[in-house]
């Protein structure tokens, strides 16, 4: 299997990239900091950029000689209700978040196409689906990561080409770390969100990693067109506190 995972470097991307390099599939890693360990194959890429797109999918196929799957995983976050973001936040959110699918995805059909298994696979989240507060632009941008993730699905079930996501929640990752870091009291913030998930912990980088690499697999052959929760059972359960 070959593997394109955008923000392929640090986080979700990278432990996606080292699960299924272990699996025994050639993975290229597109990042703006692309230095990633072997057997992985780091390309440096800026999603929010469809020059820089086009020029590192196509360097990235050529190296592995192909292309299977696309992990659209790159993107960034964002807090504040409505209110509270300039015009330009919102912008650049929605360039990487929505508009990074949108180029990446352009730029790898042709090569997915070719493919007998092709696969593509959206980093969504939670926010998508819930109201949480604070995120209305975050939010926003995941609800449209959603919605572009059916629509892509049907547009291209007469190519072959399965299209899902995942729905992650809160995980721990240098992102949730630095946002932790940046609270007035980093430790009742880090207790807070991981109360918030039923399971009282946050998700782990690995076991995303685990979902996008089931929804990639062949294993997946009937799967298309959904949203894959791996949240704690933040969205459909009701526990008692």
């Amino acid at each position: 299997m070959k593997v394109i995972i955008t923000g392929g470097a640090s986080g979700i991307g990278l432990a996606t990239a080292t699960l299924l390099a272990g699996q025994g599939a050639q993975v290229a890693c597109l990042d703006l900091e692309p230095g990633v360990p072997a057997p992985l194959v780091g390309v440096k890429a800026d999603v929010a950029d469809d020059e820089s797109v086009r020029a590192a999918v196509e360097s990235a196929a050529e190296r592995l000689g192909g292309l299977d799957v696309l992990v659209n995983n790159a993107g960034i976050g964002a807090a504040g209700t409505v209110e509270d973001n300039p015009d330009d936040e919102w912008r650049r959110v929605f360039e990487v978040n929505v508009f990074g699918i949108v180029r990446t995805t352009r730029a790898a059909l042709p090569y997915l196409r070719r493919s007998a298994r092709a696969a593509i696979v959206n980093t969504c989240s939670v926010a998508a689906v819930v109201g949480l507060p604070d995120r209305a632009l975050y939010s926003s941008s995941k609800g449209a990561v959603l919605a572009l993730t059916r629509a892509m699905a049907t547009d291209l079930l007469a190519d072959g080409v399965r299209v899902n996501c995942v729905n992650p929640g809160t995980v721990d990752t240098p992102w949730v770390g630095r946002l932790l870091d940046a609270a007035a009291d980093p430790a009742a913030e880090r207790v807070a969100l991981a109360a918030r998930q039923p399971t009282g912990r946050l998700v782990t980088a690995d076991e995303v990693a685990a979902a996008i690499a089931y929804l990639a697999s062949p294993a997946a052959g009937a799967v298309t067109g959904t949203s894959l929760a791996v949240d704690g059972g933040m969205h459909d359960l009701r526990p008692r506190r």
